[in-house]
């Protein structure tokens, strides 16, 4: 453990849409941020080959181009960005405490105000054809890539509301969706399975789970096996969206910060405050509804504001009792 204790002002923790956001409003508020990128740098944008709904890109860009933009904007206002993992904090639940933070198990931070952007980490199946094929074909979301597939004929993966409603969402852009669901009835609401039920163009086959993705660089069809029987037929498609549900990067503050029972976070109202005073939280990690870069990078923003007016709240207050 490092003797050296580091104090600053606003520490965001995660470099998604949200982190980067949050970091280039708080420079430009002069509370010289120090970001934290996580383990994986840029968030799962990274693994996005094309993003065409964020906005000031009429040409779209790809996800890793995007993030390098969005690092390069955050530091040219003064954003120290920082290669590392926050693996411990312990956060203090007063008014103008400090919060510490460990880095790598080693690098002690003391920080007046955390924003966390950890995001949220999508299931997969686990299949190497598919793990293979991610951003060839193979996506976590519809909403983000369904575009892509426009005319032609796609699977989803999935049984909840979030399965029914992509499969609707591909059903409008796509020529044919077979829906792939384990057990022998969805867990989707009662209106999202007539909807779905209701949707010529969307097959549902129970019972039936994937096999293995086929392809070599791209998408080319699906091999599905029936688990009660065996049976294993393939079809055609050029793309497979998985949608069994999204893990958010939550695991270090539970018992600190308040989470529903799935783990993200919850927010105080409209803003981005968590139950502890000067922590706020932003993008993914505190949004299972709508999951987008442009809503995560919108509450960057946000929580920067949040911090920013927090700070300037505790030291009127430090004044006044002084």
């Amino acid at each position: 453990m490092s003797d050296t204790i580091e104090r600053i002002k606003c520490l965001i923790i995660g470099s998604g849409p949200a982190g980067y956001t949050a970091a280039i409003y708080a420079a430009r508020a002069d509370l010289k941020p120090i970001m934290y990128t996580g383990m994986e740098p840029g968030g799962q944008l990274t693994t996005t080959t094309e993003v065409d709904n964020f906005p000031g890109y009429p040409e779209g860009i790809d996800g890793p181009t995007m993030m390098v933009q969005l690092q390069q904007q955050a530091e040219r206002f003064g954003t120290e960005v920082r290669i590392g993992m926050v693996t411990a904090v312990d956060f203090n639940t007063t008014d103008g405490g400090i919060h510490k933070v460990t880095v790598d198990n080693s690098t002690q931070i003391e920080a007046e105000t955390v924003i966390i952007s950890t995001g949220a980490t999508a299931k997969y199946l686990g299949l190497p054809s598919e793990q293979k094929l991610r951003g060839g074909g193979v996506s976590a979301c519809a909403v983000c890539d369904g575009f892509f597939y426009k005319g032609q004929d796609v699977a989803i993966v999935g049984a909840g509301d979030t399965a029914a409603e992509e499969a609707t969402y591909l059903s409008n852009i796509c020529s044919n969706v077979t829906m792939l669901v384990r057990k022998d009835h969805m867990r989707a609401s009662k209106a999202m399975q007539h909807r779905v039920n209701n949707t010529p163009n969307i097959k549902v086959m129970y019972n039936t789970e994937v096999d293995e993705v086929l392809g070599d660089q791209v998408v080319e069809g699906l091999r599905m096996v029936n688990n009660q029987t065996n049976d294993k037929e393939e079809i055609e498609i050029t793309g497979l969206f998985i949608a069994i549900g999204h893990k958010p990067n939550t695991d270090i503050f539970k018992g600190q910060l308040d989470m529903d029972d799935t783990g993200y976070l919850i927010t105080e109202g409209k803003s981005t405050k968590t139950n502890i005073p000067g922590v706020f939280a932003s993008g993914d990690v505190q949004d299972k509804e709508y999951r987008q870069a442009v809503t995560a990078a919108g509450t960057g923003c946000m929580a920067a504001l949040d911090a920013e007016r927090y700070l300037a709240t505790v030291e009127t207050s430090d004044k006044v009792s002084a």
